[in-house]
Order: C-alpha cells, then structure tokens, then sequence
C-alpha cells in the first residue's frame, strides 16, 4: 500500500561506536569506541549477556572464523567498524543468561533451516544446448526467493515463504554477516536523559521512527490445512442450530508446505471453543478457567495452538442451505476490528527467530474465517496480519471505526487511515485423503454449548460410550480431543495429574499403552460413575412410564440394562442429538 503514512515522529541520527553482536537468543548492541581494547569489549559484552569471562567466544564470522581473544590490540587495529555485525557463541561447559537456556526456534525453523530449498528444473529440450549432465541457464536451479518463478505457479504466490526470505538476506556475499531482523516499536523510548519526559519533551534518540505501511514481501505460514471435513463441520454445527456466529482456537502443529519453497503449513487437529457470548452480529469472549488445562492436554498430544477461527454467516435462502457473499474486493476481506484481534493473539503467539534482537520476530499464528464464497456456499478464508499491523496493535496505535468496518484510524491523531494491506491471504485447504490425529469416529459433546443443550457431564459420557461396538478398540473410543479436555477438567473426578499415559497414548496411536490406562483405577472409578448415571436414568424412565400405566416405552433406550452387566463397549446405539 504505497503512498499511506502512519506517522509518528521522524527519522533520529544515530551516534557513537555502536557494535551489534549476535548470539542464539538474538542480537545486542555494544556502545565502544575504536580505541577500546579487545579485552575491555569483551568485559561489556559478558556483562550484557550474564556470561562469565570465559563462558563464550566471539567471532567475526558466523561459521566460527575469525575468534576475538581477550588482549590489548583495539577494536580499530582488529578491523572492526561501527555498525559491525560479530557473532557470539556460548562454550558447552557455561551457563547463560536464563533467556539464553530458554531460546529455541520452532521444530521447523530448524529443520527449514537445514534444508537446500533450490528449485530443481529438469533440462528444456528446445532451449538447452548441452549433454544430460551439463547445466544452463534455462535450467540450473533456482533460489526458493525466485519471484518469477512465484509469480508463475498455479495460482500465483505474491508472498515468498518467510525461509526463503531469510535465505535472500543471508545469501550474498557477506552470508548475511549483517542481517538483524529488528520488531518495529511504536512507543518511545525509555531512559533518555537529556530532557524531561514526555510530553514535556522528546528528542531524535528516543521518538519512534516514522512507518509507512507497505506490503510485507514474505509470510510467516503459506497454507492451512484441516485434517478433515468433521473438524470444520462440528464447528459449523454451532450457526446452523442457532444463527450465531462462533469462535473456536486451532489446535495442531507446522509442517512442511511441500508446494512452495521452504514453506510452513499449519495442520488443524481439533477445534476449542472458549466460554463466548455469541449473537447473530457479534462475539464476545469470557475468561476461560480451563484455558490452562487445555494448553497443557494439547502439549501432552504433540499439540499447540496455531490459530482461531470464527464464522461470519447469514443465510441467503433456508430452502437450499445458501449464505451470503459479503467480504470481497469490494467490500473488505478483514475487518479493522477483526485484523486488531488478529495481531493482538500474533503478538501472544510470537515467532521465536534466532536473527532478532528480541529472540522473536512475526508470528505463525494464523485467522480463518468460516464465511459466504461467490457461489454462496461456506468458504474457508485464512489470513495473517502483517508485522507492521502487529507492532501498531502492540502499541495501542490502531482503532476500529464504528461506521465503516474497513477502515481503521491512528489513535495519536484521530485521522482515519484506510488499512487494506496490513493483512495477506493464505491458502485454506482440505486433504484428497483426510487424516485423523483423533481417530474416534463418534462424537463426544463439544465444551461450552450450554446453549444448544448440549453439555459434558458423566451422562453425555455414558451416552457416548453406549454407542461404542463390541469391535471398537478403547484407543479409538478414548481418541477424541472433546473427550480428553472433560476428563481432565470435569468437577466429580478430574484426572489431571493421572492421565498422562492415555494421553501419551493417543498421541503415540498405541493401544497397548491405551488398554494399560485402561485397567487403572481412575477408569474403573469413571465406568463406576457412567453406570450409576445410567441406573438413576433407568428409575426415573420406568417411574414415567409406570405413572402413564405402559412399560413399552423402554424398547427405545436396549443399551441401558447391557450397560449395566457389561459396562461401558458392549452397547447399542442411543441419540443425544437436542431436540
């Protein structure tokens, strides 16, 4: 988006011997001077990284060349300018800074990192001139950052995956010696004390720079994928029961996006739905005292929350089940409100990234909008705000406007801003062949939907396993997302601290650990709870059916007496859909 400012205050000069040292939990700058000696520079560094004096080496070079020992030549006989980019190590034997120990990239950023990620092109029959084993131009293999070859697939990629982009800073001749991926900030700068405070004062040194928002040439995730159809349609089932719209949290993990270079993919496993007030307009969050179990339920699977979703549906016609097509190029694909909320969970969630200063930078944190496509069916939209939207969020810089749900405005100066390119668009998909991380195939009621009378209690866990065959394993019975999450938290008998092994289990698909759970007494303790739910149910169906002078009535529920003499997998069929 050329030619839009969001200005607040102007490019400061900067002064001094200023020397930026990298390390793995991010990047630091060393105030120095040319005439300062090697050693006195390394006492500053091992202060402002809590190392000891022996506890790390410093380098000129990232591949460990060019080590910077403790004597008395200065910085200016070494070579080293201001503004040098010098690499930092930590010994195997020392102890680091607590952030230090704590850093580590995500599992993919690791392995993206290791990989080539060159673009291999088979030889051009028509065009190149050499033997089989020679290599030309038109077919040499192309770097992942390749914007022509982008621009040229099916459909067109106008974001590079965010590896790619580090590979185009890291891949010229210095090997990206001085790449520093810095967070915007938008606030001033604290501890200047050449003047009073502000607003009394402000000075180049510590007023933010001023930001032009432009589009973000590369992105953090390049696809989302659920696993299956069932994830997104009990999502769904929500608005179409009630009218409502509804949000839910994605859990999953980031794979390996096979169709672009080096890119990431977020896999949907299952879908959260926090306590929220929903009405046919609006959504409204409330505080969540599961959040937490939750959290660690999914950890315990190979889990983490990578996004959320939310449904923006009106019925077009009833009859033949449409809705409308409201978000387009002509209207807005996100709202102000909706891209502030986006970077408010991208700034909860951020990217651990070894090239910041901060140890953090962008967020793989993704928003999917379940919403009217153009043939005015449900379409699955998936967004990622930009990092510059991200720090305007942090800051507190941006607000909705009330009247037009395109347009946001800058809180310092009250003048609207039209923001349509904070935000770029990332491919939603469904698999040809779906995967269950979950492999129960019935469904155990989904937390907070009191309102549609559906609700997790001992007799919706009796019901639910009523329905289980003979045939099916306790893995598969047990291996539901809803499930786990009740019996952690569930208030008669919450089994957090003992159901590790099952968890561990469905994570692993190993039945043997499942069937080893199995025989504890927790769930000997559970199937006890199941079937006194069941007993009370059955006095109270043969009291109604007494005082109406029939017993006929009991044909409909046949699972309850088997239930009792082989609790709870030998059972038949009972429907808990509300009525």
């Amino acid at each position: 988006m050329s030619g839009k400012k969001f200005a607040f205050g102007k490019v400061g000069q900067r002064a001094g011997y200023i020397i930026r040292v990298q390390s793995p939990e991010g990047m630091k700058k060393i105030n120095s001077t040319k005439r300062e000696t090697a050693a006195a520079f390394l006492k500053k560094v091992a202060k402002e990284f809590g190392f000891n004096s022996n506890g790390f080496s410093v380098y000129l070079n990232r591949n460990k060349t060019g080590e910077i020992l403790s004597q008395n030549k200065t910085l200016s006989l070494l070579k080293i300018k201001h503004g040098d980019m010098l690499f930092l190590f930590p010994s195997s034997s020392s102890q680091s800074s607590e952030n230090m120990d704590t850093f580590s990239e995500d599992d993919i950023d690791q392995y993206l990192s290791k990989q080539e990620g060159k673009i291999y092109r088979n030889r051009d029959a028509q065009l190149c001139r050499h033997g089989p084993m020679g290599k030309c131009v038109h077919c040499v293999p192309l770097e992942p950052f390749d914007e022509d070859y982008l621009n040229h697939l099916d459909p067109p990629v106008k974001h590079m995956s965010f590896h790619a982009y580090i590979r185009k800073l890291t891949g010229g001749a210095d090997k990206g010696k001085f790449v520093a991926l810095e967070n915007i900030s938008c606030k001033i700068k604290s501890g200047c004390e050449g003047h009073l405070p502000w607003p009394e004062g402000i000075c180049t040194k510590c007023q933010p720079s001023a930001i032009t928002l432009n589009r973000q040439k590369y992105r953090h995730v390049d696809n989302i994928m659920f696993e299956n159809h069932t994830i997104a349609d009990r999502f769904l089932d929500f608005w179409r029961k009630t009218g409502n719209q509804r949000m839910g949290y994605l859990y999953g993990r980031y794979t390996e996006h096979k169709d672009i270079p080096l890119g990431i993919r977020a896999e949907v496993a299952a879908i959260y739905e926090p306590p929220q007030i929903g009405t046919q307009n609006s959504l409204e969050l409330i505080d969540d005292p599961r959040a937490a179990a939750v959290e660690e339920i999914a950890a315990k699977l190979g889990l983490r929350k990578v996004g959320w979703i939310f449904t923006d549906l009106l019925s077009e016609d009833t009859r033949i089940g449409t809705v409308r097509y409201t978000r387009n190029k002509d209207s807005y694909f996100l709202s102000s409100e909706e891209c502030i909320t986006a970077g408010h969970f991208q700034n909860q969630h951020a990217n651990p990234c070894r090239l910041s200063p901060d140890g953090h930078f962008g967020s793989k944190f993704v928003t999917v909008v379940a919403t009217g496509g153009p043939d005015n069916q449900v379409h699955f939209e998936g967004y990622q705000v930009s990092n510059q939207c991200m720090a305007l969020v942090r800051d507190e810089c941006l607000l909705p406007c009330r009247d037009a749900p395109e347009l946001g405005y800058a809180k310092e100066s009250s003048s609207e801003q039209y923001v349509p390119d904070v935000f770029y668009k990332i491919t939603t998909t469904f698999p040809k062949d779906p995967v269950f991380t979950f492999s129960s195939m019935l469904r155990f009621p989904i937390e907070n939907r009191d309102a549609l009378g559906e609700t997790q209690d001992f007799h919706s866990l009796a019901t639910y396993l009523s329905q289980c065959s003979s045939s099916s394993s306790f893995l598969d019975i047990v291996s539901d997302f809803h499930l786990l999450i009740f019996l952690v938290t569930n208030d008669v008998m919450p089994l957090r601290d003992s159901i590790g092994l099952l968890l561990e289990a469905v994570k692993t698909s190993n039945e043997e650990l499942a069937q080893t759970w199995k025989k504890s007494e927790q769930w000997a303790t559970i199937e006890q709870l199941c079937s006194e739910c069941i007993s009370n149910s059955l006095e109270i169906w043969e009291d109604s059916c007494a005082s109406a002078g029939s017993r006929q009535a009991l044909w409909t529920m046949p699972w309850v007496a088997r239930l009792s003499q082989h609790p709870p997998l030998s059972c038949g069929h009972a429907s808990t859909a509300p009525s």
